[in-house]
């Protein structure tokens, strides 16, 4: 299939609003890939969400400066793409950067200027065309002619979608359904939805609930496998080898075979959480993992039990998923818990938790089976503060005694309707000095074109940040007619992807 056929498509979907029509391109072209190479059909569906399978390429912004003069014709294929971009991926060592840029060199200079403009922005991932999670989902779904249900229940199962396109469109439902649980295989884990107090939390859910401790550490799946371990985050990135302790800790369980859900975290002496960088950095550091586990210790607290033995929980209520988790771990490895349906022990609840350092709590209903990648009704989060996870799309230099620092960032919430992002507002309050000098290394990395030559510097939308406000007002001054009262960064955040940022949808919500 030539690669034009998808950029074609990535534009057509771009320059329509509707969402229907959205559908439609893709689910045409899911088609055509389908009869004509059924074997790339995962590829066609990465590239048309705007990425790639191979995810890290080693290529930045800087090494696509000084692409040759586009083609005139259209010759490369779906296949010639993916086959760079693996070399790519396994560059390394000594000269890996000089061959990187002798195959970037080979592939742009076999594309068209559209395809070339399409490939800067994959590689760097900055293409935003709005083919969203949802939106994919439904039109693999209508590409194959089948239930919009069984493709999702399906990708939660798989984690990624395009081993799912491929069973929907050879297969159909039979396929769709012969995926299950593997034990080893990540899945898409459950999300919460957010409430502004516990009572709502409550009001929402209508009946006894479990209150959980929210712990502000990194998600994390467990699998165990007769003793093999592998550990995977909310991404579905492997750590196994970073926790070597989790991996002593989970191989210890009473079970043979199992899939845990729950946060690994650093604490300190007195047992309270230590600054959420110190966990990032702890597990995203892959350097002498003995030496971390000496110097910086992670703890696991589980809550929930998909698999064991066995037996798949995910389709069975949250009370019996607990009861089984319970049995399979120690107390001390399972997170702070209350069930009740009184508001006054719930409030206390949450107090205790917040005065221990933590995050908060998620209230979820005892009845709900695990909704595995999207947000559920039946877990709600409750924090102290109202806070978002957002994207950063620009920042500007500052002035006073901020000049020579990136200070002033540009807030961006995700559009679930388009996949979009959409700016509401600008804040540069909550920063500390330390913060001001990593973000201003940061976004020298991130931006796009020389950010020196400017006053606002672009980037590309990559790096997620925490803020607070107070609230939410309407205004005319941004595109997504609203902005965020008393915003304020309280970190930035390296474990969440930015299809995983709050949506604009959630922000009009609050204002009503």
């Amino acid at each position: 299939m030539l690669l034009s056929e998808l950029v074609a498509t990535s534009r057509a979907v771009t320059a329509t609003p509707s969402r229907t029509a959205k559908v439609e391109q893709l689910a045409a072209t899911l088609r055509r890939a389908a009869a004509e190479q059924p074997g790339r059909v995962d590829t066609v569906v990465t590239y048309l969400s705007g990425s790639l399978p191979q995810r890290r390429t080693g290529v930045s912004w800087r090494s696509l400066v000084g692409l040759p003069a586009p083609a005139e014709q259209a010759t490369l294929t779906v296949a010639d793409v993916d086959a760079a971009a693996e070399q790519l991926a396994l560059a390394s060592g000594s000269g890996s950067a000089a061959a990187r840029t002798r195959l970037v060199q080979q592939l742009f200079s076999r594309a068209t200027a559209d395809e070339q403009a399409w490939l800067r922005a994959v590689f760097v991932g900055e293409a935003r065309q709005g083919a969203a999670d949802g939106i994919m989902l439904q039109a693999i779904a209508t590409a194959a002619a089948v239930p919009d249900g069984a493709v999702r229940r399906a990708v939660m199962l798989a984690g990624r979608t395009g081993p799912v396109a491929v069973a929907a469109l050879t297969g159909g439902t039979v396929a769709l359904d012969a995926i299950g649980l593997e034990v080893g295989r990540p899945l898409r884990p459950m999300l919460a939805a957010a409430a502004p107090d516990v009572a709502t939390a409550l009001a929402t859910l209508g009946r006894e609930v479990a209150l959980e401790a929210k712990l502000d550490g990194i998600r994390l799946q467990a699998h165990l496998d007769d003793g093999a371990v592998g550990l995977f985050t909310r991404t579905l990135e492997n750590v196994t080898n970073r926790l070597p302790e989790v991996v002593d800790l989970v191989r210890r369980l009473p079970v043979r075979r199992a899939v845990l859900d729950g946060e690994v975290i650093a604490l300190g002496g007195d047992g309270r959480p230590l600054p959420f960088q110190v966990t990032g950095a702890r597990t995203a550091s892959s350097a002498d993992p003995e030496r971390m586990r000496a110097e910086v210790p992670l703890t696991v607290r589980f809550f929930d039990l998909l698999h064991v033995d066995g037996v798949d929980l995910v389709d069975r209520p949250l009370e019996e998923r607990w009861a089984r988790l319970a049995a399979a771990a120690p107390a001390g490895q399972l997170v702070a818990r209350v069930t009740t349906d009184d508001l006054a022990k719930a409030q206390g609840f949450f107090a205790e938790v917040v005065a221990a350092g933590h995050e908060g709590v998620v209230v979820k209903d005892l009845h709900r089976p695990y909704a595995a990648g999207r947000r559920s009704p039946g877990w709600v989060k409750v924090k102290p503060r109202h806070t978002l996870d957002l994207v950063v799309l620009a920042v500007e230099w500052g002035s006073g005694r901020r000049r020579g620092w990136l200070s002033n960032i540009h807030l961006g919430a995700r559009d679930a309707d388009t996949g979009g992002l959409v700016m509401l507002g600008k804040t540069f309050k909550g920063m500390t000095d330390e913060m001001l000098r990593w973000q201003t290394a940061r976004f020298r990395r991130l931006a796009v074109g020389d950010p020196d030559a400017s006053r606002v510097v672009r980037l590309r939308p990559e790096q997620v940040v925490e803020v607070a406000f107070d609230g939410v007002q309407r205004s005319p001054r941004y595109p997504g007619g609203l902005a965020l009262r008393f915003a304020r960064v309280l970190r930035y955040r390296d474990d969440k992807p930015v299809d995983q940022v709050d949506t604009i949808q959630s922000l009009r919500q609050l204002l009503s």
